[in-house]
């Protein structure tokens, strides 16, 4: 079918944005990780059908990706080991890559990639370990740290979702997709993660107090919302992306990070451009130059 003329203007922003948007994501040749991902033939760990492909495909995980940060960030252990070992600050486009790869690896790729992609995090981790600025001892495969850092992840994902998704799930599927995500956690070394909501609520809960805002974590939190390494043309719409996290964030959360409340704004007027924002990135996203799935193969 031949475009319309309106279409046919549109495309070529449509297109500009999706290069730009994904070789921020995957690289510079996104069409080829896409590719290898989605069209290499054999098993999946998930079925096409399950909660967290709708949920891992939806362009509101931009907003859940920089919620899921300032959130895990308000770990001291975990946000010392980020500090010093991540590098976020000299390349986080970088890790950005290698953080959405191994999300559509594990979520779309065949059991072997993402087994491998799992092999290669764990040996990561294995190697991460110092101490915090108070002295207490960390390691990044402390089963402790990394149900932590799965917990605020998919807490942040589904909020993310709920709020700004093309198509939020209802109770069960939201269940669903806790369970989902339990089956990547338990590879990476998380003991029992949580299979339902309930179980995710409760253990955020547990987890309050240990949190607390360091000067690392205001610090990480002023990098990605203040200073962060995005081209002028762009810093708008990622003032949008950055208001929308903060909006999805608890109110617990803001004080330590010393981040604003402002519950009437971001109901309203947050909310509203966040929605904006993220159907033009769904647009975009749609664009040919991100590549076409043979669904088929991926059975």
């Amino acid at each position: 079918m031949s475009a319309t003329p309106q279409e046919s203007v549109f495309n070529p922003l449509r297109d500009g944005l999706a290069r730009m948007v994904m070789s921020k994501v995957a690289g510079p040749d996104p069409q080829v990780v896409r590719d290898r991902i989605h069209n290499t033939p054999g098993p999946r760990w998930f079925a096409p059908d399950r909660p967290i492909r709708r949920v891992h495909g939806d362009a509101s995980m931009f907003a859940g990706g920089l919620r899921a940060l300032l959130l895990q960030s308000l770990h001291p252990l975990a946000m010392s080991a980020v500090s010093a070992h991540s590098g976020y600050r000299g390349d986080p486009w970088g890790r950005l890559q290698r953080t959405s790869y191994f999300l559509a690896v594990t979520t779309y790729g065949t059991e072997a990639d993402a087994e491998e992609a799992v092999a290669r995090v764990r040996g990561v981790h294995e190697r991460v370990r110092g101490s915090s600025a108070d002295g207490e001892p960390y390691r990044a495969s402390d089963p402790h740290l990394l149900k932590w850092v799965h917990l605020a992840e998919i807490d942040s994902f589904l909020e993310a979702h709920q709020r700004y998704g093309a198509a939020p799930l209802d109770d069960a599927e939201r269940d669903g997709y806790v369970e989902d995500t339990a089956r990547v956690a338990r590879a990476l070394g998380v003991v029992d993660p949580p299979t339902t909501q309930v179980e995710l609520r409760q253990m955020l809960y547990e987890y309050r107090p240990e949190l607390r805002g360091t000067a690392e974590a205001r610090q990480a939190a002023r990098f990605i919302l203040v200073h962060p390494p995005v081209p002028l043309a762009a810093r708008p719409a990622y003032a949008v992306l950055t208001a929308a996290a903060i909006g999805l964030l608890p109110w617990w959360t803001r004080w330590p990070l010393r981040l604003p409340l402002l519950p009437l704004a971001e109901g309203t007027v947050v909310r509203a451009a966040g929605l904006g924002l993220t159907r033009t990135i769904r647009w975009a996203l749609t664009s040919p130059v991100i590549g076409e799935v043979d669904v088929e193969k991926s059975l």
